[in-house]
Parts: C-alpha cells; sequence; structure tokens
C-alpha cells in the first residue's frame, strides 16, 4: 500500500494491481501471525501446511512470505506492463463468460446444485452494493461471524 502514492492518477490498472498486491500479501502475513498465535489455519494453503505437518513456527514462515513478496514485486516490475497489454487485449465479454462458466462447472463439482444455490445468491448479494452505488468492501463483514465462530 505504501507504492500507492507512486502509482496515483497515473494509470487506473496499474493502481489496481498495486491495491490488490498490498491487500492480498497483508492477508497472507495475518494469516501467518493467526496461525502461529492461535494454531488455527485462516486460509487453505495453511489448512494443507498444517495436514502436511508444517509447524506453526513464526520466524520461518515470515521469511518464506518475505522471499515470496520480494519474487512477486520483482516479478511484477519484469514482466507487470507486458501483463496488463496482455490481459487487456482479450476480449472483455468471452473472458468474463469463460470465468463464469468455470465458476459454475466448479461450484457443481464440489458441492452439487447446492454449491450452485450458493454462488447464485452470493452473487445476488454482490450486486446490492453496485445498484446502491456504494463501495463493495462493506460486503467483508460477512467473514466475521465465521472466524469469531471458528
Amino acid at each position: 500500500m505504501l507504492a500507492l502514492p507512486a502509482t496515483a492518477g497515473r494509470d487506473p490498472a496499474r493502481e489496481y494491481v498495486v491495491a490488490t498486491s498490498g491487500a492480498n500479501t497483508a492477508t497472507a502475513v495475518f494469516a501467518l501471525f493467526a496461525y502461529w498465535a492461535f494454531d488455527a489455519p485462516r486460509s487453505g494453503v495453511l489448512v494443507a501446511m498444517r495436514d502436511v505437518g508444517v509447524p506453526a513456527a513464526l520466524p520461518p514462515l515470515l521469511a518464506v512470505a518475505l522471499v515470496a513478496g520480494a519474487v512477486g514485486t520483482l516479478g511484477v516490475v519484469v514482466v507487470g506492463d507486458a501483463a496488463l497489454r496482455a490481459v487487456g487485449a482479450l476480449p472483455y465479454g468471452p473472458l468474463v463468460g469463460g470465468v463464469l462458466a468455470g465458476l459454475v462447472a466448479l461450484s457443481a463439482l464440489f458441492a452439487g446444485p447446492f454449491g450452485v444455490g450458493v454462488l447464485v445468491a452470493a452473487a445476488a448479494v454482490g450486486f446490492v452494493p453496485v445498484r446502491l452505488r456504494c463501495r463493495r468492501v462493506h460486503l467483508m463483514g460477512v467473514l466475521l461471524g465465521p472466524l469469531i465462530l471458528a
């Protein structure tokens, strides 16, 4: 997020990549601290790590996160512009349609008709902020209940 002012006002696509990367990195580091402090994984990756016996030792986990962040930053600097151009050249309609079809197929595969129903309900809720002209970030409160109960 500290890099966001350097991109502000220049390119909305670049701002989006920087903001998303910052949020994802913060989430990963938070999940590592939660795994270490509570011995309770808060992401699918940490569940998999726990299942294969990776100990909740903070220094090595943070070291790996630091190396991954450095590699990711270097990757964005080296191939970021080319990737934005390639994605920007894709036809938007078919791309969105393909992603939507993939999500429906995965929901049906992993959770059956009930999963497809949940996907449809979640998509309907996701349109509420658009209709009310407010930010989607307010929907993130839905995560608090399961986190509190876990």
